[in-house]
């Protein structure tokens, strides 16, 4: 028994193999998606920077909160508050990248059904559930290696505007998050693509659902500003939790350091409450699904779940993988 496992692995590393070559060989394609989370990131340097920083600003001149023009204006104060944001929306495109890369490497896929490359598998003696396995495989290691490579650029650019603030455990939780993020864009994506027959269809996919998901997840805006039955469809996608469970790792010291720092400003103790609550409110990463607040403990177990389903799924959906993939389809009588 132990000669047929022994091959059968070696099938599957070849395999998987096979599928990397096929995809670090195509320098667009590789350079097309390491570029998706890296023009995000631009856009928010560029743009929407700004934008939330002046957000802040509406907040700390709110008459309602009654800050001295010095509190306001504070230099210090500013720059936490520059960290905050930057955190807040780093641990976000770090969680849409699990997405759009994962679903960016399905073209390998995508590419073997319509180039009928997969009837050369067929006519080897190669299971069915190998070949699906290794696609699996494939998909993660790319999109673990290509977030984590981003996720390194996040870390530079904190440190290069003197806010990397990330303790040696936020940073091991950060990572693990991340990587169990990968493993639940990989399910999902390769799950919606195994029914995708051309490159057509799948570029018109990855087009749409890039754009749309980084709404849907929290990543571009906070959740808390769309009406909650729109934050309730955003609960059934297992990207909303990890994008939260990042920003978890990723701001908790920078809110502790501005508490810190803003309740030796002088400020009432009630003005800081409200103060702190409409910037976490703001720039935070609560969830409620419909209505009902989920804890950083139940968003790991709903990704947990997710993870789960999208196993089942995908076993559920063998055949018609199989059939997509021309193993095992019948052949037309003419």
């Amino acid at each position: 028994m132990t000669e047929p496992k022994t091959r059968y692995f070696d099938i599957f590393m070849q395999l998987t193999k096979r599928h990397l070559m096929v995809f670090f060989k195509n320098k667009v394609r590789l350079m097309y998606t390491l570029l998706v989370p890296v023009i995000i990131f631009a856009v928010y340097l560029l743009f929407l920077r700004g934008l939330e920083l002046s957000m802040v600003q509406n907040i700390l001149s709110d008459p309602s909160l009654g800050l001295d023009a010095a509190v306001i204006s504070d230099p210090q104060l500013s720059r936490y508050i520059e960290t905050l944001v930057d955190s807040w929306m780093l641990s976000g495109i770090i969680g849409l990248s699990t997405i759009t890369v994962a679903l960016q490497t399905n073209t390998v896929i995508v590419e073997d059904k319509e180039r009928g490359m997969n009837r050369d598998f067929a006519s080897s003696p190669i299971h069915r559930n190998i070949l699906i396995a290794s696609y699996f495989l494939y998909n993660f290691i790319v999109s673990a290696l290509i977030c984590f490579a981003f996720y390194l650029v996040c870390l530079i650019y904190l440190a290069a505007a003197g806010e990397f603030l990330l303790s040696f455990g936020e940073i091991l939780l950060s990572l693990i998050v991340m990587l169990f993020a990968t493993v639940a864009s990989t399910l999902m994506t390769v799950f919606i693509c195994s029914f995708v027959k051309t490159e057509g269809t799948m570029m018109s996919i990855v087009a749409i659902f890039s754009t749309a998901v980084g709404f849907l997840i929290g990543a571009y805006m906070p959740l808390g500003m769309m009406p909650e039955w729109v934050q309730g469809i955003c609960g059934f996608i297992p990207g909303t939790y990890a994008c939260s469970l990042l920003r978890y790792a990723f701001m908790a010291t920078p809110i502790s350091r501005l508490t810190a720092y803003a309740q030796g400003l002088n400020i009432a103790p009630e003005t800081m409450t409200l103060l702190i609550s409409r910037l976490t409110g703001t720039f935070g990463y609560d969830i409620n699904f419909f209505g009902v607040p989920v804890s950083p403990q139940f968003q790991s177990l709903a990704l947990s779940v997710y993870i789960v389903v999208f196993v089942a799924l995908n076993i559920g959906a063998g055949k018609k993988i199989s059939e997509v993939l021309g193993l095992g389809k019948k052949k037309r009588k003419k």
